[in-house]
């Protein structure tokens, strides 16, 4: 991991906190932007902003028939130095009307022995953040607040704290779905660019006690 690509990155199963993840769509559309010179009727479109002339609630990201922009892996650093090999997939490109952005986690034990390895939820980035504060990754199926449409979260995510820790037996893959959601702060739906994500995997023996940990993350784009 190059020390100028990412930050520490805050991720759920340390410590019990409620982060603030909330904020409406810019709910403004071509009615805000009209202009009608005398005698004339017609919208003048010239004043529409380009990216919104359709009155796209978020802000113009909405490719035709989506909700927001594509996701796609473009960065995966180094396997750790753990008997795990991690990987992460795009599952659903672009968010609709009824999911958002996709993306899938899965781990592999690589060695001949059960390898217990936390935190639980922290190795998959379920509730990480990325570097910039701008996107939150939290577990596929489950219900979040937001509008209609629209993949901004408009209320706090509690994370409870405990330390879970993960068996993954010899040769075998596990896999978590993660919906990728816009923080509170920000234009639109989803906000495009680039984003980080990095987590501990902290291998455990049969008592809990640490015996080895490294670092691995990922890059994604929204475009």
């Amino acid at each position: 991991m190059s020390p100028t690509r990412r930050s520490l990155l805050r991720v759920g199963g340390l410590t019990a906190v409620g982060l603030l993840a909330g904020c409406v769509a810019n709910g403004g559309g071509p009615a805000d932007n009209d202009t009608t010179e005398p005698g004339n009727n017609t919208t003048n479109d010239s004043l529409l902003d380009p990216g919104n002339q359709s009155g796209d609630p978020a802000g113009g990201t909405r490719p035709a028939g989506t909700g927001g922009p594509g996701v796609t892996v473009v960065h995966t650093d180094e396997q750790p130095s753990l008997p795990l090999e991690v990987a992460v997939t795009v599952t659903n490109e672009a968010a609709t009307d009824d999911a958002p952005p996709q993306l899938e986690v899965s781990i592999t034990n690589t060695s001949e022995q059960p390898v217990n390895v936390g935190e639980g939820r922290a190795i998959f980035f379920q509730y990480a953040i990325d570097d910039r504060e701008q996107l939150q990754l939290l577990p596929a199926g489950e219900a979040y607040p937001t509008k209609k449409g629209c993949w901004r979260l408009t209320d706090g995510i509690a994370i409870t704290e405990e330390y879970r820790i993960r068996t993954i037996e010899a040769g075998k893959t596990v896999t978590e779905k993660l919906d990728v959601y816009a923080l509170k702060g920000g234009d639109g739906c989803l906000p495009v660019g680039t984003f980080d994500f990095e987590t501990t995997y902290t291998v455990m023996n049969e008592k809990g006690e640490e015996q080895k940990q490294d670092r691995w993350g990922f890059t994604i784009a929204m475009e």
